[in-house]
Parts: C-alpha cells; structure tokens; sequence
C-alpha cells in the first residue's frame, strides 16, 4: 500500500510531534508499505523516511520541485523531480491509496485540501472510490479546518458529503490503529 505522507519540513520540532512522524515511519517499515512524500531531507519529511527506512522500508518515493533537488532526502529509493509545487501534488495524489497528514504549515495545509478536493471528484467520476485521508490533529490544530469543511458539507454550496470525510486522530495510537484497520481491508 502506497501510504503518502504531508508534513512538515521545519526542523526543530518538540518530541511529542517528531514521535509522531516516527511511530508512522516504523508503522510503514515493519507493514512492508511504500513511503511516498514530498522527499525532502528535513523535519518530519525526513523523520517519517529516517524511520520506515530503519524499519525495513524497501520502497521512499520522494517528489521533490526542481528548486528543491539540492534537499531531496538520500533515503528515497526514487527520486521524481516534479516542475513545481502543483505538480508534486499531482503526483503525489496519483500514487497514493492512504494519505495521512502529520502536523505542518501552509503546504501542508494546501496539500490535504487538494487532495480531498481530488478525492471528491474521483468519487463523483468513480462511484466508490475510496482513498482516504487521516488527520492527526494534534492538540486541536486542524479542528477550525475540519469544523470548516463540516459547514461546508451542510451548505447549499456543497455538491457532496465528502468534503467532511477526512478521519480525524488525535495521536498516534490512533493513528496506527486506524491505518491497521484500512490496511486489512
């Protein structure tokens, strides 16, 4: 299973969010999944690669911009330079079949909205369709966001339910608990 991951790529982050990044790294890792991220070689990007490489991980798809290439992460076992930052995003929807969105900044933010926009379309196109998108919204972080796209969901200006449909966690218990639970399926 391709599990594609949007983070952040800041450095110097506390422990209790770069755990995180490294209980999903070990979860990938030790399921014999394929990693596939924006392939940087910094904050929890290279957490996540670090951590399902040391656990076994045979296969780290980074998709870094060209601007970017003199960051890739020397863990990926492919490295796809994408023209820019919506490109990466396309690629990065293309190959995934579970996206899970660790805390990060705008491009992070970016990232999980275009997805499920992708997603909804894909489900209107494709009946039944069904790629899905976990949040760990750490302390609350994404929950303006998620109350957002709920009222969106209830309103006139909504053509479907999905725009709600992402799966929230709160740590990372539950997030391996929910990834194990897709991953069976």
């Amino acid at each position: 299973m391709n599990i594609v991951v949007y983070c952040s790529a800041n450095n110097d982050l506390p422990r209790e969010i770069t755990d995180i990044a490294a209980d999903l790294g070990r979860w990938i890792g030790e399921g014999s999944h394929s990693l596939v991220y924006g392939g940087v070689n910094a904050g929890l990007m290279h957490i996540t690669a670090q951590v399902a490489h040391d656990a076994g991980c045979e296969s780290i798809v980074g998709i870094v911009p060209e601007f970017f290439a003199h960051r890739a992460d020397p863990l990926c076992t492919e490295l796809v330079l994408a023209r820019d930052l919506n490109d990466r995003k396309s690629r990065l929807i293309v190959l995934g079949d579970v996206f899970v969105v660790l805390p990060g900044g705008l491009g992070t933010i970016d990232e999980w909205i275009s997805t499920l926009s992708h997603l909804m379309v894909e489900g209107i196109v494709e009946q039944g369709s069904n790629r899905p998108i976990i949040v760990v919204n750490h302390n609350g972080m994404y929950s303006p966001i998620a109350e957002q796209l709920a009222l969106t969901a209830q309103s006139q200006f909504s053509r479907s339910p999905l725009i709600a449909s992402s799966i929230l966690v709160n740590n990372s218990q539950e997030l391996i608990t929910t990834l194990s639970t897709i991953s069976t399926k």
